[in-house]
């Protein structure tokens, strides 16, 4: 690895850079098991893991396979193997570091399901207006466990998005979304990858995913991290946001 790979000039005015093989195969299988475990019941969700269903099936009563209805498995910290295997992958936490600084505390890490023919689409949106976490500047790794598509719904973005701040978001039934007079839907770049690769980006960049039509599963991991000059202010009391690197 090296530091141009996503600290140089380029990735930074692209606000995105993706990362190919940061997983063998294997390694996909073996994380994409667990989090099936979890969304089948197979294995307790406890502690800061947490299970959610696709909002549009808990309304409808549809019901689908075990595990199929699940939309998201949050607080994957608490899962030591995806705790030992991906967040704190030298070859993840390395690359955040290189923009971040060497000191890196976790502010999430979630499993995003999507199922096929039921997984929702996630509307455009950036992800900062979202944390109260200040300044606007975290980075993330997006690694899909299976390879993901157009079809199934692989991320979307806007390149160089993050250079204009923070957007107006408004509520919507289900989601917190840019209305469509604040970006450029002619700019959208969508981003196919090979499963076990990482899209490394800035947490202002404007992006989404589409619902997935096709009859495979796209299940992917988000890990959100900030550095030393990032700080807490929310009005509630912080979380203990686990430390990646001292």
């Amino acid at each position: 690895m090296t530091v141009t790979e996503i600290g140089d000039p380029e990735t930074l005015q692209r606000g995105y850079v993706l990362i190919e093989d940061l997983l063998t195969p294997a390694e996909c299988e073996e994380i994409g098991e667990r989090l099936l475990e979890y969304a089948r019941g197979d294995r307790q969700a406890s502690g800061r893991l947490q299970v959610q269903r696709e909002p549009a099936l808990v309304r409808s009563g549809q019901e689908v396979a075990p595990g199929q209805d699940v939309r998201k498995v949050g607080g994957l910290w608490d899962d030591e193997l995806i705790r030992r295997e991906l967040i704190t992958r030298p070859s993840v936490v390395g690359r955040i570091q290189s923009i971040l600084g060497e000191q890196l505390w976790l502010y999430r890490a979630d499993a995003l399901m999507k199922p096929g023919k039921v997984g929702s689409e996630k509307g455009f949106h950036q992800d900062s207006p979202y944390w109260p976490i200040q300044p606007m500047s975290l980075w993330s790794c997006w690694l899909p466990l299976d390879d993901a598509t157009i079809e199934n719904g692989c991320m979307l973005v806007v390149p160089g998005s993050h250079a204009g701040g923070g957007l107006p978001h408004e509520s919507t039934l289900d989601d917190y979304v840019i209305p469509e007079s604040h970006y450029d839907l002619d700019a959208v770049v969508p981003v196919p990858m090979r499963r076990g690769s990482g899209l490394f980006f800035h947490s202002l960049v404007v992006h989404a995913t589409a619902a997935n039509t096709s009859g495979k599963s796209r299940r992917a991991i988000t890990m959100s991290y900030f550095g030393a000059e990032h700080r807490h202010v929310g009005a509630e009391e912080p979380p203990e946001y686990p430390v990646v690197a001292p």
